[in-house]
């Protein structure tokens, strides 16, 4: 993802330009995730005036105090990009009944150092798919917890546990039929949320 350079700031000139930037951050880093398929339909399915943009947590060390003053390139990347969106889209696997490792890893990264957290403000939505009927919901409120402890507002309704089943997605990627009219509502009202809470912060500012 590539920074915007202007001389007004990043929310200002999205809501001029009516788009509305989201950070993607999908918890699985394998090659064929669930969840990163279900990341890239669900953003086809998105409302116009929004742009979505991957994350790439891959590649960050292991959080370690010690770095803070010097942190790695893909540490500075990953504040430059969570600091320049105006909403964020979770989509989490469950392992072990809670988030995976790697996404607790950039959730810290960008929370610190302490009093310097990028997340702050950002409203959010979050996702989840896996192959069990519960569909990730412990990795959610797991996720919920964590957000909260970063003042990261998150929509609340709906919920969406998905289990991977057959018909989820059709053959060209996108949200099965039988799935689509659920979905579809889950991302209208988390286009509302996102809307409702950058304009709040446009009238502050």
């Amino acid at each position: 993802m590539i920074p915007i350079t202007a001389i007004i700031n990043n929310a200002s000139m999205n809501m001029i330009m009516n788009q509305y930037k989201i950070a993607v951050i999908v918890g699985s880093i394998r090659k064929d995730s669930l969840n990163k398929k279900l990341a890239d339909a669900i953003i086809r399915i998105a409302p116009s005036g929004f742009s979505f943009m991957h994350v790439l947590i891959s590649d960050l060390p292991l959080y370690n105090q010690d770095d803070d003053a010097n942190p790695a390139e893909s540490v500075k990347r990953l504040r430059r990009e969570i600091g320049g969106a105006d909403g964020l889209l979770f989509l989490t696997p469950e392992y072990n009944r809670s988030i995976p490792g790697v996404l607790k890893n950039a959730l810290d990264h960008a929370s610190r150092p302490h009093g310097q957290s990028v997340w702050a403000g950002k409203p959010a939505g979050i996702l989840g798919v896996a192959l069990g009927a519960a569909g990730t919901a412990l990795a959610q409120q797991h996720l919920r917890n964590i957000l909260a402890c970063l003042d990261v507002p998150v929509l609340g309704q709906p919920e969406a546990f998905i289990q991977a089943r057959e018909g989820l997605f059709s053959e060209d990627g996108t949200i099965g039929p039988g799935s689509k009219p659920f979905l579809q509502n889950w991302v209208d009202q988390y286009a509302r949320w996102i809307k409702l809470h950058v304009t709040l912060i446009e009238e502050v500012s």
